[in-house]
């Protein structure tokens, strides 16, 4: 089997610890996925991510987006360089999302269809199009231990009939998806080296802020029949408390048995919630998007609360401590606030690498943490 998922342990808030089992390893759930849109992992090298945080175990798996391979370099040449994997020196499970978000967030530049959707690349303004069948097509190519099938993102606010209307097209597309998977999964680049290993496809439930729609799209997928089951569609400028209820709502119609993926959340205290509802995997490009805006995330040591650090500021000017002295990542041991106040304040390349660095841990170690609570069942 390509996938296997082995529960160890439940808290009576719903919280799973799990051993996740993919063709390039195990995964310890619940786990935060480091998100590599072009392959890399912004201002982070490979070797970094292996050893850093969660007592030096580091990512065990990350992300990379479709829609931007696809652009560049090209699918097909990543499969001349054996997949994703081998391109960019990177050992352990990944993942590819569809490109479905980002061929949606193109508004203007795009046309949706029933057969899929046409588009302009922001890059250079050059037409394509994108099936249900061309993203599963690209992300065999691309070879990522988990792959996507190609949904449909809904505007928020929108309407119950048209996220109804777009959450149909979405349940044809995933069909679609997994049909044209079942016929080509065996041409992913690494097949023969992973002795007949597969790639593993995952539906994506939408729904938009309906819980009905939701509880709808979910039973749908279930139906349809998927390895593991992705929630879509949220952290897209909803409250907090309505991403929570969407999840918890959605979660009540997933197979126990199966994992379980929120995309693209959240802040540190935002996953470590999620995570004791009973989510198994999440992703988010904030660790590095804030480290490179100078926002650092560190626990307090007095209320063991996640505070948000804006290094710019002038009090840390003179301030020799590290961002957080309980965190054992590289640039906490070695580096001063000071001194990354300064690297910022000068614009230096440098910042970027360091905040980066120290948020990334600050993630992985904050699941580390939870991993260990449902350990215990607390």
């Amino acid at each position: 089997m390509s996938l296997t998922f082995n529960i160890q342990n439940t808290t009576p808030e719903g919280g799973r610890r799990a051993t996740l089992n993919l063709p390039h390893g195990p995964v310890e759930t619940p786990v935060f996925m480091p998100v590599g849109t072009v392959a890399s992992v912004k201002a982070v090298p490979q070797d970094i991510l292996e050893t850093n945080g969660a007592q030096g175990k580091g990512a065990q798996i990350i992300l990379a987006n479709t829609y931007h391979l696809y652009l560049r370099p090209g699918h097909e040449l990543v499969r001349r360089m054996g997949g994703v994997h081998k391109f960019m020196s990177w050992n352990r499970p990944m993942l590819t999302d569809s490109g479905g978000f980002q061929v949606f967030s193109l508004k203007g530049l795009r046309k949706i269809t029933p057969e899929g959707v046409e588009f302009r690349s922001h890059l250079d303004g050059s037409k394509h199009f994108f099936s249900p069948e061309h993203s599963i097509s690209v992300q065999i190519a691309l070879g990522a231990d988990i792959i996507m099938a190609f949904d449909e993102c809904v505007e928020t606010p929108a309407t119950w009939e048209r996220t109804r209307e777009s959450m149909g097209l979405t349940h044809a597309w995933a069909a679609r998806s997994k049909d044209y998977f079942e016929a080509h999964k065996h041409e992913v680049p690494w097949h023969e080296a992973k002795s007949g290993a597969t790639q593993n496809l995952f539906g994506i439930v939408q729904g938009g802020m309906y819980a009905d729609l939701r509880r709808e799209s979910a039973e749908r997928l279930v139906e349809i029949g998927f390895p593991g089951y992705a929630i879509g569609g949220l952290a897209v400028g909803e409250p907090r408390e309505v991403t929570r209820e969407m999840i918890a709502r959605t979660l009540e119609h997933l197979p126990a048995d199966k994992p379980r993926y929120v995309m693209g959340v959240g802040y540190p205290d935002e996953i470590e919630e999620y995570a004791r509802m009973g989510v198994d995997m999440m992703d988010c490009v904030l660790p590095t998007r804030a480290g490179r805006h100078g926002l650092l995330f560190a626990r307090n040591p007095e209320t063991g609360l996640i505070e948000r650090m804006n290094i710019k500021k002038k009090e840390y000017a003179e301030d020799q401590g590290p961002i957080d002295p309980a965190c054992t990542c590289q640039v906490c041991a070695r580096y001063t606030r000071a001194y990354l106040r300064h690297l910022y304040s000068a614009q230096e390349p440098l910042s970027a690498v360091l905040n980066s660095i120290h948020n990334l841990a600050f993630y992985l170690d904050t699941m580390d943490r939870v991993r260990a609570a449902c350990n215990s069942g607390n």
